[in-house]
């Protein structure tokens, strides 16, 4: 069969599309000139390689011969992976819900042939069904009015042009402080729901930066409510089928308010984020549940998705997906996941009762949508139980493994993301430091030494690396969260080489990204043509914003090298972002928890090099609260004056820790649990 021009791309998911008989473009000038000189706008439809619903309509349309027939005849059709280019996937969202129409993927939008948008959508059945139009009937719809209307689509396309721009625009608004942090943290509370956790109705997502901002506001005024509300959610997902309890790892989202029922697709920027969280909250409870799943979903991780470029180094893969292929070859989603009572029955013999009765498996089954009989895995007593039954259920999850093992496996997005390794390098980081992991730290230096190799050209980061190839300049938030790992990496090895690292990338965000009218970062380097707009914005989505993780490194860079200007550039971000009032900001968590370290945070200086240094490293790294940055100070101090850690020794040969805030400094500490407890003061 013949293929289309997506075969010479490296992206999964514009391979998945290779053999449609589409005629496809990927994303670029080709298809620009091909559009002018043929006078058909543009059919762009984003998606990504996980994407069940994109899965749906290829299916249903893109692989239809008289679909795709009608697309080539009246349309220039580009085809783009958003993982590969969220600057451009953020400018058709907005300009989507410019339109009034709600979000997500597929995201199907149509264009003039200089890249402006004019109407758009994103699920399209093939023929009309539930009140939604058929997507035969859209294109022959929007080609009548792109050729026989063109005074109004231009009229349209003015109107969004200015509205985009206008987004990115600084507003006037109300200067951060912590008061006015623990307003919008009093907002976010009232939206949990209080008997299963998360945020109220259904879907529910994870949203880990608005529960580290509910975690901030526990540790700030200590109100208890905050502090239930993130355990009775971390407690809910950790329990629910939202977790894998046989292969580990969490699922994008639950499709019910229990977090019984996922979408089955894992993502690496949600477990991340979990294990990062869940080892956050473990210093504080030491809950035995959070602990399990921190080293369970690492070693999906550490199994499941690694990519290898050589015999010494290796990144991670994007994603895995919901679906898995049936017999016929269509896609059918979580069947790699559930399980009948009879299969328990057959693979567990004696064992099989107490683990339907631990995992809540019935003959009815729980998920109406799989078909009667099937089961998701959600355990619904409290976890440990007796060490001996915990046992016997371990060995019973690992014969499901193997079982599972041989079942048709769900595809994996291959491609390598910048932002997406940083945040699991962070991750593991931060656990390994914590839990005393040495191996899950080895893996976190590889992860990155595997980036700079492979996915930086003559000293710029790019965003993905597939098939042995680097592709695609980094945007902001690929620089953003490779600074961020760099510094944990630093904190967590003392290597400075880490920090010379973050302070280039940090330089190259600067240049590249910086908006000098309006402060703050744009999505997009100032060199990159193919974009009507470039975007200016700081709400958390899916994953932390670019600009509230850049306003975290500087202020972190600050308190470790006590250079002002990153004080300074950490301030130019926050005060470009200002809100009316309290709830509209309710969606930049991260920039308000980078708010508090830039205005709160403390250095913890290590001083002395000797057999104690050890206990008060791991002590400061243990210590609860996330509001202090280590620093290591040896015999060769070499810290300019006026720095915290500049004359900072040992004492009578022992290594002593120095607590500094503000430009106060404590008396030496030598004692491990003492370092504790000043540090859980703070």
């Amino acid at each position: 069969m013949p293929k289309n021009k997506l075969a010479l791309e490296t992206s999964p998911y514009l391979l998945q599309h290779q053999d449609n008989p589409v005629d496809w473009y990927p994303w670029g000038e080709e298809a620009v000139t091909a559009a002018k000189e043929s006078g058909k706008a543009i059919l762009l439809s984003i998606g990504y390689s996980s994407c069940h619903w994109c899965h749906v309509m290829a299916h249903e349309s893109f692989e239809n011969q008289e679909i795709a027939a009608l697309m080539n005849e009246l349309f220039i059709n580009v085809k783009l992976d958003r993982e590969e280019r969220p600057d451009l996937d953020v400018i058709y969202q907005s300009s989507l819900a410019l339109m009034r129409q709600p979000g997500g993927w597929p995201l199907t939008m149509f264009l003039t042939p200089d890249g402006e948008p004019f109407w758009g959508g994103t699920y399209f059945p093939p023929e009309e069904r539930h009140g939604r139009p058929g997507f035969k009937q859209v294109l022959s719809g929007i080609s009548s009015a792109w050729q026989d209307n063109r005074e109004q689509v231009t009229s349209n396309v003015a109107v969004i042009r200015e509205a985009l721009e206008a987004l990115s625009i600084a507003q006037s608004g109300t200067e951060l402080t912590l008061s006015y942090v623990d307003e919008v943290a009093s907002t976010t509370l009232r939206a949990i729901d209080p008997s299963y956790g998360g945020f109220r109705n259904a879907p529910k997502f994870p949203q880990i930066p608005l529960l580290g901002l509910l975690w901030r506001a526990w540790r700030r005024t200590g109100l208890n409510l905050y502090y239930d509300a993130v355990c009775n959610s971390l407690n809910h997902m950790c329990q629910g089928g939202i977790y894998d309890h046989i292969g580990g790892g969490f699922a994008r989202y639950s499709t019910d308010e229990k977090w019984l029922v996922p979408h089955f697709e894992k993502m690496l920027y949600d477990n991340a984020q979990l294990i990062d969280f869940l080892t956050e909250v473990w210093k504080e409870t030491k809950t035995p549940l959070y602990e399990a799943r921190i080293r369970e979903t690492i070693n999906w991780v550490l199994r499941e998705m690694k990519i290898t470029a050589d015999d010494e180094h290796f990144g991670f893969a994007s994603a895995l997906d919901a679906d898995t292929q049936d017999e016929d070859g269509h896609s059918v989603e979580g069947s790699f996941y559930v399980w009948t009572e009879a299969e328990i029955d057959d693979l567990l013999t004696d064992v099989a009762p107490l683990f339907k009765r631990t995992y809540a498996i019935t003959e009815r089954g729980n998920w109406s949508e799989g078909g009667f009989g099937v089961n998701v895995i959600s355990r619904v007593t409290p976890y440990p139980l007796d060490p001996a039954v915990e046992g016997m259920l371990e060995d019973a999850r690992t014969s499901l493994f193997k079982q599972r093992e041989k079942r048709a496996l769900p595809g994996r997005d291959d491609k390598v993301l910048a932002d997406l390794n940083g945040l699991m390098i962070q991750a593991l980081a931060k656990a390994a430091t914590v839990f005393n992991e040495p191996a899950w730290l080895g893996a976190a230096e590889g992860v990155f030494s595997f980036v700079s190799r492979y996915m930086v050209t003559d000293g710029r980061l790019s965003r993905s690396w597939a098939a042995g190839e680097a592709k695609h300049n980094a945007v902001l938030d690929d620089l953003a969260q490779m600074s961020r790992a760099a510094l944990q990496l630093y904190e967590a090895t003392g290597d400075s080489t880490y920090l010379v690292q973050s302070e280039a990338w940090v330089h190259q965000a600067d240049d590249l990204f910086w908006c000098a009218d309006d402060g703050g970062y744009c999505l997009s380097a100032r060199d990159v043509t193919d974009v009507i707009t470039r975007t200016r914005q700081c709400a958390d989505n899916v994953m932390p914003s670019g600009n509230g993780t850049m306003a975290d490194v500087l202020a972190r860079l600050y308190l470790i090298t006590g250079e002002n200007r990153y004080r300074e550039r950490a301030e130019g971000v926050i005060d470009a972002f200002p809100a009316e009032n309290a709830t509209a900001i309710t969606n930049m968590p991260t920039l308000m928890n980078a708010f508090e370290l830039l205005t709160q945070g403390a250095q913890v200086i290590i001083a002395g090099a000797n057999g104690t240094t050890h206990k008060l490293l791991r002590a400061a790294h243990t210590a609860p609260g996330a509001l202090h940055v280590v620093i290591r100070s040896d015999s060769d101090n070499t810290y300019a004056q006026g720095h915290p850690a500049h004359g900072k020794t040992s004492i009578d040969g022992k290594a002593a820790a120095y607590i500094c805030r503000a430009a106060t400094c404590s008396e030496p500490v030598v004692d491990e649990d003492a370092l504790i407890a000043a540090l859980k003061a703070l």
